[in-house]
């Protein structure tokens, strides 16, 4: 792994599993990145929207944040064909793939914070500078139509006292196909379920899948 993100390599496990001498893939790495993405938008909303409340700040948050704004950013910086795939994940237009894309952005994020003795200042400025570059307008537009953030609003407004909690496990599919599938809960009761070829995707067509149910029973 190069620690600099134009340079980085990322190895799906498709690519892995026909390459006997790499070893490693960057799920692990996607988990750190996500999480550090997470921190410096909300950090980043924090500081230069002092007008915002904290409902809106999460609805842009997941807005920076989400699955297509991610692979657009890993676009941007040239991630796309430094991706190494399998040959199954490059026939299936795996270097378009936005669930591919935005993890390779996540994964780098992951891995530009750690060959940086794990400083969150060397990663910050560039994150910052891609959010800097999302129009204002797209961000309010994917805002309101996120199924889980319109899902933790109806349910605290019916008295929750917890946010929705999604579990979410790889239930098949293949290597550069995978298939998961979330289940969300509001105080520990399954509210709805979906499937996804991404984490992200699961847990949105759950909160969907709730939402209609509660939508059902005239909640809102």
């Amino acid at each position: 792994m190069a620690c600099g993100i134009h340079g980085a390599l990322i190895f799906y496990r498709s690519y892995v599993n026909e390459n006997t001498g790499e070893s490693r893939d960057n799920e692990r790495l996607e988990f750190l990145g996500d999480a550090i993405l997470t921190f410096v938008s909300g950090e980043y909303l924090y500081q230069h929207h002092p007008e915002m409340g904290e409902d809106e700040m999460t609805r842009r948050r997941s807005a920076l944040v989400d699955e297509k704004q991610l692979a657009k950013f890993a676009t941007e910086v040239g991630l796309d064909f430094r991706m190494r795939l399998g040959q199954g994940a490059i026939r299936d237009g795996g270097y378009q793939n936005p669930n591919l894309l935005s993890s390779t952005f996540e994964a780098v994020i992951g891995a530009y914070y750690l060959d940086n003795n794990r400083n969150i200042e060397a990663v910050r400025p560039l994150i910052e500078q891609l959010f800097d570059s999302v129009p204002q307008g797209i961000a309010v537009v994917r805002s309101n139509v996120d199924s889980k953030n319109r899902l933790q609003e109806i349910v605290q407004a019916n008295g929750a006292i917890t946010p929705p909690k999604y579990v979410t496990d790889k239930r098949g599919g293949t290597d550069h196909a995978p298939e998961f599938i979330s289940k969300v809960y509001v105080g520990g009761k399954a509210y709805g379920e979906g499937t996804g070829r991404s984490k992200k995707d699961a847990e949105k067509h759950a909160a969907e899948n709730a939402l209609a149910k509660l939508k059902k029973k005239g909640l809102f």
